[in-house]
């Protein structure tokens, strides 16, 4: 029993580290304070406005948090007043309401509120909708910025909450499907269903560019969570840690699903005999296995870059890459006696070569210092700051031991 409650309690905790967990109590603290807040201060009996307005202005960032705000407040205000010139002009009548509408959401899109724009029409439609029109519309104006002013003061007290772990994970899980696709292309089809093996690979491949966009996604996230959150210190770092990264999986990613196409062209071209000799296939095998323990590996490096020391990530990385290169080179030596012996289709087993040769590049961690160092040199331009620009550069090299 002791047990069962100590391995409760852990979970609980954890849980209650988590991102969503934390957002989930922010935008219902928000929302309570909010409502009680108007309570006392609007005329309303219900006034449900404002802790509808805190719900929608608490984001998972404070940086969203204050644009949502700003366009949220512009929405109701723009809305209440159309509403207000409505009433002086018709009263509610099936036609007023249609004109109503069209005029709230025309100019939702003049003054740009984005995702609000409905907000313009909803605002006016509530407001006109009632007898006492002035009265109604100016606590709908004062229980939404009720909310918004909560919500804000809720984020700064309340500290948000970082989604860098997510969106690692979300790394780390693309890393993870990438390096099952390499192992798969390491498997030579046999048999008359061949083709079809190779089609349902470049199709698993294809698919790889969904999880990007997910990833893609998280990120963002991730991104925003770091800007003006006063729980991170080098958010420009990490930011460009992560998306440096996925910019490079994404590279990977592209020229595996050609890869694929080139096997499925190969099969195609070959269906009554192997794709490739035994010793080439094996050859081919080695380095496609290496190669997908340094996509997993490379995964973990920019992942630790923020969370821990990268320098045995590193490490790992730079081992199966040198792993890897040498198989190539005996890879690169078979197709090569192959094609004097068998010059039939060398342009694709070329082509295969040249497409491992563009992801081992791409891995490279020299490559993903240099990518990263321009990214820094480039943001540091646009801010101006040569104090960050040094700091920066010491923070990437510091996984090396270096200092300066």
């Amino acid at each position: 029993m002791p047990e069962m409650i100590s391995s409760l309690v852990t979970r609980v905790a954890r849980r209650r580290r988590e991102p969503v967990a934390v957002q989930a109590l922010r935008s219902t603290a928000a929302a309570v304070i909010s409502y009680v807040v108007a309570l006392r201060l609007s005329s309303e009996p219900n006034p449900l406005t404002a802790p509808l307005t805190a719900l929608l202005v608490v984001q998972v960032t404070l940086y969203s948090t204050l644009t949502t705000s700003i366009r949220r407040v512009n929405s109701v205000v723009v809305g209440v007043l159309i509403a207000i010139g409505f009433s002086a002009l018709v009263g509610l009548t099936w036609w007023s309401l249609g004109l109503l509408i069209l005029a709230s959401l025309v100019v939702g899109h003049l003054v740009r509120v984005d995702e609000f724009v409905p907000e313009v029409a909803i605002s006016a439609m509530l407001v006109l909708g009632v007898t006492q029109v002035t009265d109604t519309a100016w606590d709908r104006v004062l229980e939404t910025v009720i909310g918004a002013v909560v919500g804000l003061l809720v984020n700064l007290l309340l500290a948000p909450p970082v989604w860098v772990g997510p969106a690692g994970t979300a790394i780390t899980d693309l890393a993870l499907r990438m390096s099952r696709l390499l192992d798969h292309l390491g498997e030579e089809p046999l048999g008359p269903g061949k083709v079809e093996q190779a089609a349902a690979r470049l199709h698993e491949a294809r698919r790889l560019d969904n999880d990007i966009a997910q990833v893609d996604a998280a990120l963002r996230q991730a991104e925003d969570s770091l800007r003006l959150n006063p729980r991170v210190k080098e958010g420009v770092l990490f930011r460009l840690v992560l998306r440096t990264g996925l910019d490079t999986l994404e590279i990977c990613a592209v020229v595996l699903r050609v890869a694929c196409r080139t096997l499925t062209d190969l099969a195609k071209a070959r269906p009554d005999g192997p794709l490739f000799e035994d010793a080439t296939a094996a050859a081919l095998r080695e380095v496609l296995r290496h190669t997908a323990i340094a996509v997993e590996s490379f995964a973990q490096l920019i992942t630790a870059q923020v969370s821990a020391n990268a320098e045995e990530a590193e490490a790992r990385l730079a081992g199966e890459l040198a792993v890897a290169r040498a198989h190539r080179d005996r890879l690169a030596d078979l197709l090569l006696a192959s094609a004097r012996e068998d010059p039939a289709h060398w342009q694709l087993r070329g082509a295969l070569l040249t497409e491992i040769d563009r992801v081992l590049d791409e891995l490279d961690v020299d490559t993903r210092s240099q990518r990263l160092l321009e990214e820094l040199d480039r943001h540091a331009r646009t801010l101006r700051t040569d104090g960050l620009r040094g700091r920066l550069r010491d923070r990437v090299r510091g996984g090396r031991g270096q200092e300066g």
